[in-house]
């Protein structure tokens, strides 16, 4: 029985929808249901549709819903890698608005969020708590999610994960400008074992001087605003600014000019106390050096 070729790299193509990548994406999902000895009926149920549609799907005939590519993923039990390629083949498929391919999992606040960021030009983002979504690794965001979303399913867990990796393609674009402000303490509270705090850390060691993105860091002795915030400019002679600040159930989008004016100094004094070029770099190397040596004092 075939393999699906690991060495073969998913290149992306221009626009959406095209029907060769439909084709390829199917067969890729029909390689794994046969290499686990499964049915279309069994992939039938997984999605709740019927045998017919799974046949479509993996002939091209049917465009694959994210929710169906995520619950036979699953399923299936394909690896990260694996994962990685269809999310790749599936971008070529898809002309899906973002926040619709996630929609079970979105709160209406962040549709709205989402629906912004993509034409954005700056983004500043201030954490004293966590991570900011836009910068969080796989593991990283799981954890959390199933730490603050208790009700959650795996599968829907895998949702949310997924939402935060498409929003970060952004960072690999020419825009927005993507700007961290995050809190040194940040670095140091555990949300998961210290080999997943270590990848996270490296993450952010490795992105904070990339080429549209920067993370900055606030010294653990500097008293924090304990709120996000999220603030975004915009060159579109729309709308210049907006921001918003997330609570317990919810989030606060701030227009109010008197608002948004208060919102640019908190950033501003944020910014000015920062550590500076090496000063930052050598925190993000501290918290790494810190994690990688939990994990190499752990047995196995």
């Amino acid at each position: 029985m075939r393999q699906p070729d690991r060495s073969a790299l998913v290149v992306p193509m221009q626009g959406g929808g095209d029907r060769l990548s439909d084709r390829m994406l199917g067969d890729e999902l029909r390689v794994y249901r046969e290499r686990r000895g499964y049915t279309l009926a069994d992939a039938a149920r997984v999605i709740r549709g019927s045998t017919s549609k799974i046949s479509r799907m993996e002939r091209g005939q049917s465009p694959v819903k994210y929710r169906d590519l995520n619950d036979l993923a699953l399923f299936y039990g394909v690896s990260r890698l694996e994962r990685a390629d269809l999310e790749q083949l599936y971008q070529q498929t898809s002309n899906e608005d973002l926040f619709a391919r996630f929609a079970d999992v979105t709160p209406t606040y962040l549709k709205r969020l989402i629906r912004l960021e993509r034409s954005a030009d700056w983004i500043t983002v201030y954490e004293s708590r966590v991570v900011p979504g836009l910068l969080q690794t796989e593991d990283y965001a799981r954890a959390l999610t199933r730490m603050i979303e208790l009700e959650r399913s795996d599968n829907e867990v895998e949702l949310i994960v997924g939402l935060r990796k498409q929003r970060q393609l952004m960072l690999g674009q020419r825009r927005p400008r993507f700007v961290a402000l995050i809190w040194e303490k940040v670095l140091y509270q555990p949300y998961g074992p210290a080999g997943m705090m270590a990848e996270q850390i490296r993450f952010l060691r490795d992105t904070h001087s990339a080429k549209n993105a920067s993370v900055r860091i606030l010294p653990e002795g500097f008293i924090a605003p304990p709120t996000s915030v999220f603030h975004m400019t915009f060159d579109d002679g729309q709308s210049k600014e907006l921001a918003y600040s997330e609570h317990a159930d919810g989030a606060n989008y701030i227009t109010n000019k008197t608002q948004l004016d208060r919102t640019r100094k908190l950033l501003d004094n944020l910014r000015a106390n920062v550590y500076k070029s090496k000063k930052n770099t050598e925190a993000l190397e501290r918290a790494v050096a810190h994690w990688e040596g939990l994990t190499a004092e752990q047995p196995g």
